[in-house]
């Protein structure tokens, strides 16, 4: 579906982008255009693929007319802008807002006055049950495409979402993080040892937004299952994959907004998934504001639905870690030493 096709995305100088780089260059697609405001990492991907495919345009998803501008004649749109850092969220809620709920109602307006034929939303764990202002702005992101999506109905278009956790050493995340204090001789900065994290790769988020693209109807929402680990068993498999297994941990205390664990389905989205082997689909709900509909009829049952989070999920042991982990270019040129790691 992909061949000769425009491919657009949105923030695509992040790991996201990278990875569907990685997947797509060497593909029979027509073009990729990169979209995102930082003209540094446009460059330095520029320089690194050096690739005719490749597209850069600089814009802003605030900017409704950018966005426009950037989204005439392409075929599909993976949506990946966005604010994701909890605590500079917590200090600066609008700027999630502007970026993760403006911008998103931005590119999907473009995206239908330009009969772009899909579009995948990228959302995050912290949209369940949120706590923080990250998780409250992506939440709101999701409610925002499930109801554009309503209005496509009887169009060749199809905007739906993908949720997923944690991406192991994605850039910000805590795996560079703890490598980097590990190599300069700091001690690793553990904000709860017990608190539980959804583990995945960037090729398993690349693969869920691909199976989003060709499974998906308008305002489904996909989760892929994945196991988890608690964030102690991360610091002390890095650790021991470096040589040191006595290296010092410090035990700082919990960041604004963080949780003990991760939810990626409500018990009221479990109630009406669907299980689709490897992911779940979470339907839409479609009634609309016929009261009837609310108040006389019932649909589903959710006194026994249980939740879907990283606590009740597939708990990795330490070695089991330690094993994940050395399945990433980025652990794996660590432990030999690289002095310069794989951009991730």
């Amino acid at each position: 579906m992909f061949k000769d096709k425009t491919l657009l995305v949105s923030g695509g100088t992040g790991s996201f982008g990278g990875a569907v780089l990685r997947r797509f260059l060497d593909t029979d697609i027509g073009e990729i255009r990169i979209f995102s405001r930082d003209e540094k990492k446009q460059d330095d991907m520029r320089a690194k693929y050096r690739n005719d495919k490749l597209r850069f345009i600089i814009g802003d998803v605030r900017d409704a007319v950018s966005i426009a501008n950037a989204t005439r004649g392409v075929d599909y749109v993976f949506h990946a802008a966005a604010l994701k850092q909890v605590p500079s969220c917590e200090f600066h809620p609008m700027e999630a807002v502007q970026t993760n709920v403006m911008g998103t109602a931005n590119l999907l307006e473009a995206a239908v006055a330009n009969n772009v034929s899909r579009v995948i939303c990228l959302s995050t764990d912290k949209a369940v049950y949120p706590i923080n202002a990250m998780g409250m702005s992506k939440a709101l992101m999701e409610k925002v495409m499930i109801a554009k999506s309503r209005l496509l109905k009887g169009t060749d278009s199809v905007i739906c979402g993908t949720r997923y956790g944690n991406v192991m050493a994605s850039r910000g995340s805590v795996i560079p993080l703890f490598v980097r204090q590990v190599n300069e001789g700091r001690p690793i900065t553990v904000t709860d040892p017990n608190m539980t994290r959804f583990m995945m790769s960037l090729d398993s988020a690349v693969e869920l937004v691909l199976h989003a693209f060709s499974q998906g109807s308008n305002g489904d929402i996909f989760v892929q299952k994945a196991p988890a680990s608690t964030v102690g068993d991360v610091a002390d498999a890095i650790r021991k994959l470096l040589g040191k297994p006595q290296h010092p941990i410090d035990v700082i205390g919990t960041r604004h907004g963080e949780k003990l664990y991760e939810t990626l389905l409500t018990r009221e989205e479990t109630a009406g998934a669907e299980d689709q082997d490897a992911y779940y689909r979470i339907p839409p709900d479609n009634r609309d504001l016929n009261y009837g509909a609310y108040f006389e009829e019932g649909e589903k049952s959710i006194s026994e639905a249980p939740d879907y989070n990283s606590h009740n999920t597939r708990r990795l042991d330490l070695a089991q870690t330690s094993e994940l982990l050395m399945s990433l270019p980025f652990m794996q040129a660590a432990v030999r030493g690289d002095t310069t790691l794989p951009e991730v």
